[in-house]
């Protein structure tokens, strides 16, 4: 499951900075209890695996990061297993029936890649005891469902500090799905990220109330611009601030996937995720009997999130102060939330020299200094 991941500073040409990689977590990630590893029957035929995907996988975005885990886990393990791929699934009942089938239809693996399935996922379960579920930013596990995500508040960091340093206004745009602890992570990471190397920025949230909806995500989009960001980024699940941007000619720092082709004259940087390594370890431990319901929240160190892409206009200065940063952070002798660190009503939320720690990152409900506006509340 190791798999080795490089830091390259290109002399010529682009400049790609190989950092090591949607969610809701209210609970610190810990063992799950102690259910026996089941092993796997021996099976007459390669071992049935499904992805389930909340977006198209073709589209640049989180569903195409997944599937470009599984097309490389076909390579890697060729006919030992069979894949599924189910895309376009909203949660609900729909989301229900389609693990239903999965299981059904005799896949013992299901990925499903979406939080809003979690609901599903656990109903589901109980009904096959013997298919195994992984499940994506979640935070519930059960016998035979174990929960995985990312610190993708790492990278942002990484990628404030990129465009802190690019910005002319001072106004950084930033387009939101959803006010969980996992979007407002990444919103003050960016935050403090961008006012390490610039002190006077400050960053400006449109919320959009889905995970995917291309034409709020646009429309977000120019409604920052309007309000002279100058450099946007997002945490939602659609290219449309990518290629919003590019229509605009405003920088900006994709998530999901690095998308160059979406926007091949604006794109800085990319915050991605990289999730083969995870996967080919799960596959590994259902064919050897040792799978259990993990929970699982990895960061730089563990290969789980990336900085990719960084524009080869960016001052070398920069790029190394991002490298440093991302070696404390590999090396877990800085972290981004370490204080003192004040809420935007001035109130301290890490004090001086402590670190926010992992219950308190996931139930995080707060905005930094530097973000203008307040956490939206459900009506």
């Amino acid at each position: 499951m190791q798999k080795r991941v490089v830091f390259k500073l290109a002399l010529a040409g682009a400049v790609t900075l190989a950092l090591s990689a949607c969610g809701d977590k209210t609970e610190a990630p810990k063992q799950a209890a102690a259910a026996a590893p089941a092993k796997v029957e021996a099976a007459a035929g390669p071992l049935k695996i499904a992805f389930v995907y909340v977006s198209p996988a073709s589209e640049e975005g989180w569903s195409r990061q997944h599937d470009l885990a599984r097309i490389a886990l076909e390579k890697e393990f060729g006919d030992k297993i069979k894949v599924t791929t189910v895309e376009n699934i909203p949660a609900g009942a729909d989301s229900e029936r389609v693990l239903r089938d999965l299981a059904q239809q005799g896949n013992k693996l299901i990925f499903a890649t979406s939080f809003g399935y979690m609901n599903s996922i656990l109903k589901v379960a109980k009904e096959f005891p013997d298919v195994k579920f992984e499940h994506a930013t979640g935070y519930k596990t059960a016998p035979n469902v174990g929960v995985y995500t990312a610190r993708f508040y790492e990278s942002r960091y990484l990628a404030g500090m990129l465009a802190g340093a690019t910005t002319k206004t001072n106004v950084l745009g930033y387009v939101a799905a959803v006010p969980i602890p996992e979007v407002l992570q990444g919103i003050n990471a960016y935050t403090l990220g961008a006012k390490s190397v610039n002190p006077d920025v400050e960053v400006r949230v449109v919320w959009t109330s889905s995970w995917y909806d291309p034409g709020k995500e646009a429309d977000a989009t120019k409604t920052l611009v309007g309000q002279k960001a100058d450099v946007l980024t997002h945490h939602t699940d659609s290219p449309a601030v990518a290629a919003a941007c590019e229509d605009l000619k405003v920088p900006v720092i994709s998530y999901n996937t690095a998308m160059k082709k979406i926007a091949p004259t604006m794109l800085l940087a990319g915050v991605v995720q990289s999730w083969q390594e995870y996967y080919s370890g799960r596959i590994k431990a259902v064919m050897d009997g040792t799978w259990k319901p993990d929970n699982v929240w990895g960061g730089i160190p563990e290969h789980m999130t990336n900085l990719v892409d960084i524009a080869p206009s960016t001052p070398q200065s920069v790029v190394e102060r991002i490298k440093t940063a991302y070696d404390g952070m590999a090396k877990r002798t800085f972290a981004p939330f370490t204080g003192p660190i004040k809420d935007n009503e001035g109130k301290v939320v890490v004090a001086e020299g402590k670190q926010a720690t992992d219950e308190e990152l996931l139930n995080m409900g707060w905005l930094v200094d530097g973000v203008v506006g307040k956490v939206p509340t459900s009506k």
